[in-house]
């Protein structure tokens, strides 16, 4: 299955050549929990989305949601590692679900507490 979720402005572009970064996680898990399972029910969490990726969420929910649902209940995060480019830090996680599918999702581009970038290959 391959899913694309909420890619904001020219995010794939800003992320081209970005340095790993060393440092551990920010927390950035919960919020992505947060975005996947709110998604996987059909809505866009306001709370922890900017407004471009809210936007690209509310044009992308229905399929998402699709998707996401079929995919069961997020299980774990576990953080992979970061990366710093044009959107800030973009955090790396191996999402585990209940129906034993893991995926890859990324989420960052955070400012005034809501994120920007969340997106996932497949």
């Amino acid at each position: 299955m391959r899913l694309y979720m909420f890619v904001a402005g020219a995010v794939a572009a800003g992320l081209v050549g970005a340095a790993q970064a060393e440092e551990p996680a920010q927390d950035y898990s919960a919020a992505l929990s947060r975005m996947l399972t709110a998604t996987a029910a059909g809505t866009c969490p306001e709370d922890v989305m900017g407004p471009g990726l809210l936007a690209a969420c509310r044009q992308q929910v229905e399929a998402m949601a699709a998707g996401l649902s079929r995919l069961g209940a997020v299980e774990t995060l576990t953080f992979i590692r970061a990366e710093d480019g044009t959107y800030g830090r973009v955090e790396f996680y191996t999402v585990r679900f209940a129906g034993g599918h893991s995926m890859v999702w990324a989420i960052g581009g955070l400012s005034d507490g809501k994120f920007e970038v969340a997106y996932s290959n497949g």
